[in-house]
């Protein structure tokens, strides 16, 4: 008798247990529903990036050279100044259309030049850029250094959408209303409101502030959307050059493949052709 009792407590204790988990999880959703949580500033005043249609996108995207030619003006007269392109070399710029000539212009007239070591003297100079080199570093002493921009495009989400919508993002304010409810949201002394910042405010002034910052030699107008647009296709482009090169290789390995299940179906027809089953 004592073993059954015992068994028949245990079952009892966990029912109980049982029931109170239940009783819990109903409490939880029914308190949800009548009171749902309320958004974070960044939830409720964060905007997805606006659509940005570019040559690029899609498995089919090739690259057009004249807009990243106009996005790399962008970057060298507006972003190049804080921020660093190192993973590129200048001679990669010929992939784009620039001739050798010019990609050697190009990077001897590069404001920031290469540091070098006087090994003999232990000091530190500059040299003019290569071809060869890589684009140099910014620094900042004592603050240390915007992001670097190489991989930006590939390093958030939306990539060039998100580019383009941080650029064009700035002037948004909070109403009186969102003040009040996110008081955390306000804009601190020195920060810019941007709701395609992730945290809402970023210490990076509006880089393209006006219409014409730079001349396109094309004709294009330099608005601040062309200009937005212009550089996110740069930094696609940056972010990946070989990009066509590996729409090609997979467009070749689809038709391989399609070509030999083709061929080996026809194989087996003819292999098998007469044979009763």
């Amino acid at each position: 008798m004592l073993p059954l009792f015992m068994r028949s407590i245990k079952f009892l204790i966990g029912f109980a247990f049982v029931g109170v988990l239940m009783l819990a999880l109903v409490g939880t959703i029914i308190d949800t529903i009548q009171e749902p949580p309320q958004k974070t500033a960044e939830e409720e005043l964060h905007h997805h990036p606006k659509k940005l249609d570019l040559a690029s996108n899609g498995p089919f995207g090739k690259f057009d050279n004249a807009q990243i030619q106009r996005g790399f003006l962008v970057f060298e007269k507006v972003c190049a100044s804080c921020h660093s392109l190192n993973m590129v070399s200048f001679r990669d710029l010929e992939q784009i259309g620039y001739s050798e000539a010019e990609v050697k212009k190009i990077a001897k007239d590069w404001p920031v030049k290469q540091p070098v070591q006087d090994e003999k003297a232990g000091t530190w100079g500059e040299r003019d850029n290569l071809a060869s080199d890589r684009f140099p570093k910014v620094f900042y002493p004592g603050t240390g250094s915007p992001p670097d921009l190489s991989l930006m495009a590939k390093a958030r989400h939306d990539g060039a959408a998100y580019v383009y919508s941080l650029l064009t993002g700035y002037g948004h304010e909070l109403t009186p209303e969102q003040q009040k409810r996110f008081p955390g949201a306000v804009t601190p002394e020195g920060m810019y409101f941007n709701p395609y910042f992730a945290n809402l405010n970023i210490a990076m002034p509006p880089p393209l502030n006006s219409d014409d910052q730079v001349t396109y030699t094309d004709g294009t107008r330099a608005t601040v959307d062309q200009m937005a647009k212009d550089v996110s296709a740069f930094l696609v482009w940056t972010a990946e050059p070989t990009m066509q090169t590996r729409h090609r290789a997979g467009l070749a390995v689809v038709l391989f493949l399609l070509i030999t299940t083709i061929l080996a179906y026809g194989a087996y027809l003819t292999v098998w052709r007469g044979v009763k089953h």
